[in-house]
């Protein structure tokens, strides 16, 4: 696709939805479902090939991968128990859990947030001070919405220095190539792959050079399932820690597990989401080197986030143990080896 013409129709088709199981045995205690955030993305090439590298079936778990339509309704069908395992924002997990959600985060695949403004190489847009007079694009709702006043504030900007407009997720893309507005606001792990399939160059911004470096997403589970199948849980984690890591060491192996159940994206395209994902996998803060372990300071961080921009309600008396858990992790180590079964 990198030499497609720039049109919606290329990236709808390049987001081909699918759903992937390992060993299906036609249900049963050890059948799981995961809905990730969002439609298939070359992104979420470390699920998939996680489940067809094994690393679920040797813990006896046949895993659906399914797509999801945003974090916040992912964290719903956890809730609701339409899915058993969800990969979600954790502040919309928190803001979830702020109006009842009885979920929480065990496991945090990607320790720092892919937050970021994206434009097109070659437009002018090379760094933060480019952006002021500009117009970037935004979806009408969602994290990265209600934070950019944060964003603002900390690169000294008044309100009005950048022109913000309203788009789809689908419009966005397409709007940003053709001129109608100049930067996206968005996850770069998404974008910056997108971009690249339909041969242009992307310039990312990220949040996190700003010192803007939240937790980003991570699988929850209710808490009713933590308390009734502890050990599922852990099966879950440790298959997860594994396949993903594995996948993050062979990007090109992996990139060949997504085109066998996702059409229309170049191995490039694929390797470089990976490798952009996966420069994630690694925080900063206590835990920085148990790859999916939380700490209170971090979840107390993105608690005040949440009061202060994406609308928890201010009587709200949650508390980092009520956000995440450890317990049901073996964490894997910065160093660790991992080998496909």
């Amino acid at each position: 696709m990198r030499n497609a013409t720039p049109r919606t129709a290329a990236i709808a088709a390049a987001m081909l939805l699918v759903v992937l199981s390992g060993c299906a045995d036609g249900g049963g205690k050890n059948s799981m479902t995961l809905m990730l955030d969002v439609g298939y993305l070359p992104k979420h090439a470390p699920f998939i090939s996680a489940v067809e590298q094994g690393f679920f079936e040797a813990e006896g778990i046949d895993l659906t991968v399914m797509p999801g339509s945003g974090s916040t309704n992912t964290v719903t069908s956890v809730d609701t128990g339409k899915v058993d395992v969800g990969w979600a924002d954790f502040g919309a997990t928190v803001t979830s859990q702020g109006r009842g959600a009885d979920v929480r985060q065990v496991n945090l695949v990607q320790a720092r947030s892919a937050y970021a403004v994206v434009a097109l190489a070659d437009t002018g847009i090379d760094d933060w001070d480019d952006l002021q007079g500009r117009t970037v694009a935004t979806e009408g709702a969602g994290a990265m919405t209600a934070m950019w006043p944060y964003a603002m504030s900390t690169l000294g900007f008044d309100e009005g220095d950048v022109n913000v407009v309203h788009a789809s997720s689908e419009s966005k893309i397409p709007g940003l190539l053709s001129g109608q507005w100049d930067a996206n606001l968005a996850l770069y792990v998404s974008d910056q792959p997108a971009i690249d399939a339909l041969g242009r160059e992307a310039v990312v911004l990220k949040w996190s050079d700003l010192g803007i470096d939240l937790y980003g997403n991570g699988i929850i589970f209710s808490n009713e399932r933590l308390e009734s199948d502890p050990e599922q849980v852990r099966k879950f984690n440790r298959a997860m820690q594994k396949g993903y890591l594995w996948a993050c060491a062979h990007p090109d192996e992996a990139a060949q597990d997504f085109q066998q159940q996702v059409a229309g994206f170049e191995t490039a395209t694929i390797t470089l989401a990976i490798n952009e994902q996966c420069g994630l996998n690694w925080g900063s803060g206590e835990s920085a080197d148990e790859y999916g372990v939380m700490d209170d300071a971090g979840a107390q961080e993105m608690l005040d986030v949440a009061h202060e921009f994406l609308g928890l309600n201010p009587e709200s008396d949650l508390a980092p143990e009520d956000v995440y858990s450890n317990a049901y992790l073996e964490p894997l180590d910065r160093n660790a080896t991992v080998q496909a079964p």
